[in-house]
């Protein structure tokens, strides 16, 4: 069956194969007992897996999302079946007062933030450089990264000893792929952010990592690719596949927990073999 092309951000309703996101599979152990957790991005894909990972090992979670009510309210729903606190947020993350804004709102509904995880992203395929609008590039940036910057920045004053930042990077960051150039580009921009932002915290013991995720399978991949690229993707891995989301979640759990409490400055792989020096 061929998946349907959609209109960026896409949603998981309208694709075909569903992405797995460890809803039935996914076992927890407490190992985020009473963590107060941000999640940006977490309607659908990677940001979903982690949402659900985190609810079952102990953690509330604010879903903050573009504009995908029905994922992000079935993504709530997974979270309170955990028997942890949910909390919905709309946000769009190019614009600074929003990114204000959901701290705003964590720090209201939970009293503090204990795990920021900075997932949001956006993408689009283009074959030459021409292609890119200025204004399409200045949106990839402020959300991919400044919106990073903003939401840290409001959020240091909530963040206590002991916490963790945990940026989304990507393959792509040490393997740009050239269609991908203005993504590829903010992916870069992450990985140093996150190297020296770790350096800058580490006085006031807050952890900062990244994840680098390689080729998975998410509602982004067929509203940003064209029918050709969506057939091939992922198969170009060691492992021949595009990796599920919930594969990505207990590495955003490991970073998110105490047993990181020497893991800063970071970047992990998660890429089907693909290798990232």
């Amino acid at each position: 069956m061929s998946e349907p092309q959609q209109q960026p951000p896409g949603t998981l309703q309208a694709m075909s194969r569903k992405p797995d996101h460890g809803e039935d599979s996914y076992r927890g152990s407490g190992r985020l007992a009473g963590k107060r957790t941000v999640i940006t991005g977490a309607d659908s894909g990677i940001g979903r897996a982690a949402a659900i990972a985190f609810a079952r090992e102990g953690a509330d979670v604010l879903i903050a999302y573009l504009s995908e009510d029905e994922d992000a309210r079935e993504t709530a729903a997974l979270v309170e079946k955990a028997g942890q606190k949910a909390v919905l947020h709309r946000a769009d993350l190019s614009d600074a007062a929003q990114c204000r804004g959901l701290v705003d709102a964590a720090v209201e509904a939970f009293g503090g933030i204990d795990v920021l995880v900075n997932n949001a992203a956006y993408q689009m395929t283009h074959e030459t450089l021409e292609e890119v609008t200025d204004e399409e590039w200045d949106h990839t940036f402020d959300v991919n990264i400044t919106a990073m910057f903003r939401i840290i920045k409001a959020a240091l004053p909530h963040l206590g000893e002991g916490a963790s930042i945990i940026n989304t990077s990507s393959v792509n960051y040490d393997m740009p792929r050239p269609t991908l150039l203005p993504y590829a580009t903010t992916k870069g921009a992450i990985a140093n952010f996150t190297a020296g932002l770790a350096q800058m915290l580490g006085d006031r013991g807050i952890r900062v990592n990244a994840v680098a995720p390689g080729p998975i399978w998410t509602p982004l991949i067929p509203s940003t690719m064209p029918p050709d690229h969506v057939e091939e993707f992922g198969r170009n891995t060691p492992l021949g596949r595009p990796g599920e989301p919930k594969e990505c979640a207990p590495v955003y759990v490991l970073l998110a927990s105490d047993e990181a409490s020497y893991i800063s400055g970071a970047i992990v792989p998660v890429t089907g073999g693909k290798p990232i020096l």
